[in-house]
């Protein structure tokens, strides 16, 4: 019998002032920014749409999800794509911007720790925040952004 643990290539997400870990599974691929056509009336952190592969990619902003000031493209702004799992997206997929291009890691539950903070609304899309070391990155409710994204289009 193997006694290695079990271990789960992730992507750390830069955001402006945090980063996001996901399960590398999630995410499409990482392709350069170009700036979103606005869907007037969204909200602030619904940045519009982008065309990428012959659809239409809606993009947020993590940052505005949770109620921050949404940050400016900058050369290092990015758009990681990922697949939508509800089927409420008619794309398939969806975007969040990223202020840098993300980091491959491999956790495990020796490198993983919940973390009691929080300091985000009860509707952000966020699960939880852990402790990765010497990290605090936040769990995606990709779910629920993906739900907010899906109402977002239809009011636009």
């Amino acid at each position: 019998m193997s006694d290695q643990t079990p271990e789960l290539y992730s992507l750390l997400v830069p955001l402006s002032e945090d980063r996001l870990i996901v399960p590398r599974a999630c995410v499409v691929e990482v392709v350069r920014f170009s700036k979103p056509v606005n869907e007037p009336g969204s909200h602030s952190w619904m940045l519009g749409t982008v065309s990428w592969n012959g659809r239409e990619l809606p993009i947020a902003s993590f940052e505005g999800a949770l109620g921050k000031a949404v940050p400016a493209a900058t050369g290092r702004t990015q758009i990681v794509v990922f697949y939508a799992l509800t089927g409420r997206l008619k794309s398939g997929y969806f975007g969040i911007l990223t202020q840098g291009f993300p980091q491959l890691v491999r956790v495990n539950k020796d490198v993983l720790q919940l973390n009691a903070s929080s300091g985000w609304p009860e509707s952000a899309p966020v699960l939880c925040r852990v402790k990765m070391i010497n990290e605090f990155p936040l769990i995606p409710d990709l779910e629920r952004l993906e739900h907010m994204l899906a109402e977002e289009l239809v009011r636009a």
